[in-house]
């Protein structure tokens, strides 16, 4: 039998592990922590009753992803999918992005909602053409052309909704603008547009959904999944050289600067230099927050989402995620997840587990929590005085809790065009790097950053199909 190892248990390593160990191969899982699942862990901080989300919280994309729904993941975890996908708090106005796209666009009014509905609804039409085509490398022969095409002219027109047409449509614009400002960096480029248009078109079909019992459900339903084939998972085992491994093939769930570090002498130099040199994103810094009581928004609608945008008009978001780069802001884009406003598993006796986070220099050693709790506390007046518990990670405490958030970018590398494209090299097989048995299968690779196992699930693919005709 074959032997497969995976470095890293996040939520890619353990889809490539399932993969290979439903193939028939023998696979074993190292995780440095002491616990799996990479950034969708939920634990307690510091002896608190309440489970907090270490990394992601709410999750568009694992109720789009192929991953997730061939390794039953599905069938292992109960995901909740609010009515109420998100909102965007502007000033005294709240944009509201229902899960049916219809009513989205009579709350908008006549002019926002036209606009908005005319930018989303062939998307949403589309939703799973544009899935498989945005969940897959981009340099491939598209499945989907129509498709693509109709996506590619809607970035366009979401670019110009939000940096030039936002003060004539404020509400479409800022809704838009609060999905866009997921990545960071505030790029007015396509990429930056078309991922925008993506999350937002999730929450008008599947919804955005939130786990019951956190993150820490999904990655071990994926965990069940490999070790249902026989896979095994090791904790607390940290891998300093794949010479280490007994492996005839490795597959590294890592940030590409530890792919390079744990491939010394074992890839081509010129891969290994760019994988080193990866450009990185703005870091976050987050902030968990227990509640005697649920968040007392001004605007009682705000209740019943999963996910608050807090940041002003879509200029204004623009502004605070480019001041990012460089700065801490003093009012910066925050987004904040209520898990259990729908999830009572999080906190004890009605307590409330709020999750929020700003983005901050890659590296920021910054505590942002006296500008979240008043962004937080200008549309929830009373917030301030309902905390009981606070936590803060800032973006280097993020990278120590998961070593792959590099400067506690969650982005896995910069998600503009070139990054997009280039991660971590130009080519149709991505995950491969240019010797024998080695893959890295991270948000590092194709498509990207967030929770949906794709990367892990196509690398472990291309895995089997070169080193063993599979």
């Amino acid at each position: 039998m074959s032997s497969i190892a995976v470095v890293g248990s996040g939520p890619n390593g353990l889809a490539a592990a399932a993969v290979a160990a439903r193939a028939g191969m023998h696979v074993e899982v190292y995780e440095a922590n002491e616990t799996i699942g990479g950034a969708a862990r939920t634990q307690p901080l510091e002896g608190s009753s309440a489970k907090f989300d270490l990394g992601s919280a709410v999750h568009p994309m694992a109720m789009l992803s192929e991953a997730m729904h061939e390794l039953n993941v599905h069938e292992r975890v109960e995901f909740i999918v609010p009515e109420l996908s998100f909102a965007h708090v502007l000033d005294e106005r709240t944009a509201y992005a229902w899960r049916d796209l219809k009513r989205t666009g009579d709350d908008l009014g006549p002019r926002d909602g036209a606009v908005y509905t005319r930018l989303l609804g062939p998307l949403v039409d589309r939703m799973t053409q544009l899935g498989d085509t945005l969940l897959n490398p981009l340099l491939k022969v598209p499945a989907h052309p129509v498709t693509l095409g109709i996506f590619g002219a809607a970035a366009l027109g979401g670019m110009a909704l939000k940096d030039v047409l936002a003060g004539k449509f404020p509400q479409a614009a800022a809704l838009y603008a609060g999905c866009a400002a997921h990545v960071a960096g505030g790029s007015r480029g396509p990429a930056n547009a078309g991922a925008g248009l993506f999350l937002a078109a999730a929450a008008h079909s599947q919804g955005w959904a939130i786990p019951r019992g956190g993150s820490q459900a999904i990655s071990d339903a994926l965990a069940a999944e490999v070790t249902a084939h026989g896979g095994k998972i090791h904790t607390g085992h940290r891998v300093s050289h794949v010479d280490e491994l007994d492996a005839e093939s490795v597959l590294l769930d890592t940030s590409a600067e530890d792919a390079a570090r744990l491939t010394t002498g074992k890839i081509p130099d010129k891969l290994a230099k760019a994988l080193s040199k990866t450009r990185r994103s703005p870091g976050s810094c987050l902030v968990h927050f227990v509640l005697r009581e649920a968040i007392p928004w001004k605007d009682p609608v705000l209740g019943q989402t999963g996910t608050v945008h807090l940041g002003g008009t879509a200029l204004q978001v623009g502004r605070a995620e480019r001041a990012a780069n460089r700065r801490t802001a003093e009012h910066p884009y925050l987004i904040v997840a209520q898990p259990s406003v729908f999830d009572d598993s999080r906190a004890p006796g009605g307590e409330q587990v709020i999750w929020a986070y700003c983005h901050v220099p890659l590296g920021s050693a910054a505590d942002m929590r006296r500008q979240i709790t008043a962004q937080i506390e200008a549309a929830a007046p009373g917030f301030h005085d309902l905390v009981k518990e606070t936590y803060v990670v800032p973006a280097t405490g993020l990278e120590r809790q998961n070593a792959a958030l590099v400067g506690g970018d969650l982005s896995g590398g910069t998600m503009d065009l070139l990054g997009s494209v280039m991660r971590p090299r130009f080519s149709p097989e991505p995950w491969y790097l240019q010797s024998k048995g080695l893959y890295l299968v991270s948000s590092a690779t194709p498509p990207g950053p967030s929770v949906h196992g794709m990367a892990g699930y196509l690398g472990a693919k291309a895995m089997l199909r070169r080193e063993y005709s599979h």
